[in-house]
């Protein structure tokens, strides 16, 4: 789950911020079951997933990885970007990454109320233990383990950690390539919207 690349595309909407983090945790249609700015934070998560799942340059990450993979890549792809993001954390934003996570995840706990029960559980292992390990290949990789664990049929995610180091330069440029689109995107969607 590319926690980190939603919420940096969120803007500085609190609300919005709020909803694209639980993008992945609401399913169906919305009609009205959240506030109106978190559920435009919801339309964008889902509007952002929808960008990168028709864009050449994402499309061209997931070929990179192995077939064995099958429609599992786009998952892998989504976490690869979020390290990258990491790595490469002050080229798109000014704010030191731990300030930024401390100031978002209490933004976030402010609204808890409004978060799926399931979100609610994971939240603390998502700002302790996850994203501040996503800089380190093994930080991916624990993450792929935990992912591989929570999905009901067998799936390849355990150990695809391995592709980010066989496609790291690739990947990495195709990341490069890719944040500013899906950037502007995000910025018009918000705008157009508000």
């Amino acid at each position: 789950m590319n926690f980190l690349f939603h919420m940096l595309l969120s803007g500085a909407d609190e609300q919005i911020l709020v909803g694209n983090f639980m993008g992945d945790f609401v399913k169906g249609p919305l009609a009205d079951r959240f506030p109106e700015r978190i559920e435009l934070g919801i339309n964008l998560h889902r509007r952002i997933d929808s960008f990168a799942s028709r864009d050449d340059l994402f499309q061209q990450s997931r070929r990179r990885l192995d077939h064995r993979y099958g429609l599992y890549r786009g998952v892998l792809v989504d976490l690869f970007y979020d390290h990258f993001l990491v790595m490469e954390w002050h080229k798109w934003s000014d704010e030191p990454l731990d300030r930024y996570l401390a100031r978002t995840r209490s933004i976030i706990e402010q609204q808890y109320g409004e978060l799926p029960e399931r979100l609610q559980k994971v939240m603390p292992v998502i700002f302790e233990e996850l994203l501040p390990s996503y800089g380190e290949v093994s930080g991916i990789g624990s993450a792929l383990e935990r992912m591989s664990r929570r999905v009901v049929r067998k799936n390849p995610l355990a150990g695809g950690e391995a592709e980010l180091e066989r496609n790291y330069d690739g990947l990495r440029y195709d990341f490069g390539r890719f944040m500013p689109g899906i950037r502007r995107y995000a910025l018009e969607f918000i705008a157009a919207s508000s």
